[in-house]
């Protein structure tokens, strides 16, 4: 197993990513009233993972 360089070669960082990309491209569809409070909380809550592997590198 080669050593990541980078916390942008751990597939856990590609796949969080991935997955940030598609909750928001789901909350998009949220109802317009939800915009800032249930859609924000969402948004910023999938970035947390992201992140932590990054500073933690």
């Amino acid at each position: 197993m080669q050593r990541a360089k980078s916390f942008r070669d751990l597939e856990v960082y590609k796949i969080s990513r991935q997955l940030l990309r598609e909750i928001y491209e789901v909350s998009k569809k949220f109802p317009k009233e939800e915009m800032y409070s249930l859609t924000d909380q969402i948004r910023r809550s999938s970035c947390f993972y992201r992140k932590n592997v990054k500073f933690n590198d």
